[in-house]
């Protein structure tokens, strides 16, 4: 399990348009990483809309927002379109990302057990390494949180 403090995992996953993102390329500032089920939900729509509303400043204090879900891409061209979110959409279909961050659980529903994404989000600061971690997030407010996070870490 990661913790505050811990390397960051990097990762090389492709945007909503096929193009890859690295980790390591946010090296020298903070990136926020957040790691969601599925592509239009309800509860994952509100989440990366509250990130895209908050997105300028977080820019402005020099920190990259990525969204993480095992969704493909074209779902998630499909997700940034309909809802124009502002905020950067990685694909992980192997989930070889979801756990590494130790996101990829057993989850509970209605008596029957599955995998899924733990909804987390993780601070990652200008050395890569993790600042701040948030697991079994709550959407509601959260994203701001994590700003009021990051502007403590300025």
């Amino acid at each position: 399990m990661l913790q505050e403090g811990d390397p960051a995992p990097d990762f090389a996953l492709p945007d909503a348009q096929g193009d890859i993102v690295r980790l390591s390329d946010s090296r020298g500032r903070f990136a926020v990483v957040y790691f969601y089920p599925k592509d239009d939900t309800s509860g994952c729509t509100k989440e990366a809309l509250d990130f895209s509303a908050l997105n300028p400043e977080f820019e402005k204090l020099g920190a990259k927002v990525l969204g993480i879900s095992p969704d493909g891409v074209k779902s998630h061209a499909r997700f940034t379109g309909k809802h124009s979110l502002a905020v950067t959409l990685l694909s992980d279909e192997a989930k070889a990302v979801l756990e590494a961050y130790g996101v990829w659980t057993q989850k509970k529903m209605y008596g029957r057990a599955y995998m899924g994404v733990e909804r987390s989000t993780f601070l990652v600061d200008r050395d890569g390494k993790i600042a701040a971690c948030w697991r079994g997030v709550k959407v509601t407010g959260h994203a701001a949180q994590v700003l009021d996070a990051l502007k403590k870490r300025q």
